[in-house]
């Protein structure tokens, strides 16, 4: 069995409650992690937080919108607080908003900044202290294939994630010597709640086999895979790589 060293760390997962962000954290919690989760919705949040001690783990679940500077303060605070430290950071809240340019108007464009973008520099700025008491720390933020590639009406994710993987790479060069290490995961089509709603009648299996049409491995990404890469990337065994973008998406990305 690879041990990923985590045992004891210290983790806070953004958008933590369902999907991707879900995942991430039990797969973390069961790797000796503790793990802080925030989410808007205090009763899904507390679902999962439950799920998490069943297996075993030790969760702090704080209700949190992450496009308010005050929340951001306060789950960092109250995860140092209750857990000594952070070691990892996973910026990955955020929704898929894409639309054409001339119907994007300025409040869905900074919506959409605070979200992905803010959000994960408040965390970021929040955080790298305390990760710089402790030695070192690793960040990974959340991106997505548009972000290096945008296809047309795909704005205002498409420019949010861009700016995304710039700062991944900024905070990476400035904070090596540190030892905080900093990636980004380039989503491509992968399952979770967001894609759930777009079934009608409820066929949820439908809409994600007609999503597979456009990825070159012929399916959908799993939340559960998700999980597994964020795992290795906060693990001691990715210790050589940061500063890196990582496409999560069988294939269907334009660039590398």
């Amino acid at each position: 069995m690879l041990d990923l060293g985590l045992t004891g760390k210290v983790a806070i997962v953004t958008g933590g409650s369902v999907g991707l962000g879900r995942a991430a954290a039990m797969r973390l919690a069961r790797e000796g992690a503790r793990v802080s989760i925030c989410a808007r919705r205090k009763e899904v949040l507390e679902r999962t937080a439950a799920e998490i001690r069943q297996g075993g783990g030790d969760v702090l679940a704080i209700p949190a919108d992450v496009t308010r500077p005050e929340d951001i303060e306060n789950v960092v605070k109250a995860t140092t607080d209750r857990f000594g430290g952070i070691d990892i950071l996973l910026n990955n809240a955020g929704t898929s908003s894409a639309a054409a340019f001339m119907d994007v108007d300025d409040r869905a464009w900074q919506t959409d900044i605070e979200l992905k973008l803010m959000a994960a520099i408040r965390f970021c700025r929040l955080t790298i202290p305390v990760m710089q008491r402790r030695g070192g720390g690793v960040i990974v933020n959340v991106t997505t294939i548009g972000g290096k590639a945008p296809a047309p009406r795909a704005v205002p994710t498409a420019v949010t994630r861009a700016a995304g993987i710039n700062l991944t790479k900024g905070l990476a060069n400035e904070y090596a010597g540190a030892g905080i290490r900093v990636n980004t995961i380039c989503l491509g089509l992968v399952k979770s709640e967001q894609w759930e709603r777009r079934a009608k009648n409820g066929d949820v299996e439908a809409v994600y086999r007609e999503a597979a049409k456009r990825v070159p491995l012929g399916r959908m990404g799993e939340a559960e895979e998700f999980g597994d890469l964020v795992a290795f990337l906060v693990s001691a065994r990715a210790g050589f790589i940061t500063g890196t973008s990582i496409n999560f998406d069988g294939g269907m990305g334009a660039v590398v």
